[in-house]
């Protein structure tokens, strides 16, 4: 039985501030912990339910948050970015089950420090329907024919994946107050229920069925202004479909987050560009 885990750090109980997520910030080393004490929780309950090997993989921002020496030593540790598959990297068809740890809610919507991959797209859509990094991963894990088990989080991203996943477990670590808010449990009842939940969703994993994955997949994108948009519109295959909305036509979910991931880089030179105005 082999587990890949994907943990953000954004969904992890006692996170809530802009502080924590982003490296610099005071409060990012304890995230760290946090998000560590988590990933430990999902690798201890995923050999208890009887794993054989457990991949996880640092899925937040730079990709390296992770405290390695910290990590349960049974588990192997994918780290760094670019990575091909983003969030889903290392995951592939000899994997039983997969956990989405430490998630959040999608952009344009609810939920603490809610966003699709980047902070800058203002709305994330497949085929017309806006989507989560869940969803995205999710589709991922599919395509390898892999079934997503577990996702932690706040009640916005445990709702809408219950919505779209059924038969997936959730738990809620915190409530959303606002997009810089939360009430939350404490890191140890956090720990525990995340133990609890990893070992029953891999002793179930083999009664999981796997989504569908779409031939055809319209990727849109709302970019954060026209500059952004324009310099996305540059890729090939790519449409401008309104003033600051690019959108493409992906036949796999890797052409998906590749395009995504192409557009974040856009927006945040696009934005970059502009410090020199907003800062004058």
């Amino acid at each position: 039985m082999r587990v890949y885990i994907s943990i953000d750090m954004e969904g992890v109980a006692g996170i809530a501030t802009m502080d924590q997520v982003v490296r610099g910030g005071h409060g990012y080393p304890r995230a760290q912990h946090l998000m560590t004490g988590e990933a430990n929780a999902a690798i201890a309950g995923a050999f208890a339910g009887g794993a054989t090997a457990v991949t996880i993989n640092d899925s937040h921002g730079t990709m390296d948050n992770l405290i390695h020496e910290d990590l349960d030593q049974r588990a192997r540790v994918v780290f760094g970015s670019p990575k091909m598959d983003c969030m889903a990297e290392g995951i592939d068809k000899d994997h039983d089950v997969a956990l989405f740890i430490g998630y959040h809610a999608a952009a344009g919507g609810p939920g603490v420090i809610a966003h699709t991959f980047s902070s800058l797209f203002n709305e994330v859509r497949v085929n017309g329907r806006a989507v989560s990094e869940a969803d995205v991963n999710a589709l991922q894990a599919a395509a390898v024919g892999v079934p997503v088990a577990l996702l932690t989080g706040d009640n916005i991203i445990c709702a809408d994946i219950a919505a779209t996943l059924p038969g997936i477990e959730t738990v809620t670590v915190k409530e959303a107050h606002g997009y810089n808010a939360a009430d939350s449990i404490s890191p140890t009842e956090s720990r525990r229920l995340i133990g609890e939940a990893a070992a029953r969703a891999v002793a179930g994993a083999r009664t999981l069925h796997v989504s569908e994955v779409p031939e055809r997949m319209e990727i849109e994108i709302d970019m954060p202004n026209i500059s952004a948009a324009e310099l996305a519109q540059m890729i090939p295959t790519s449409e401008r479909t309104a003033i600051r909305t690019i959108k493409v036509v992906a036949h796999s979910p890797r052409e998906a987050v590749n395009f995504i991931t192409a557009c974040y880089q856009f927006a945040a030179n696009s934005m970059r560009a502009m410090l020199p105005l907003i800062n004058r």
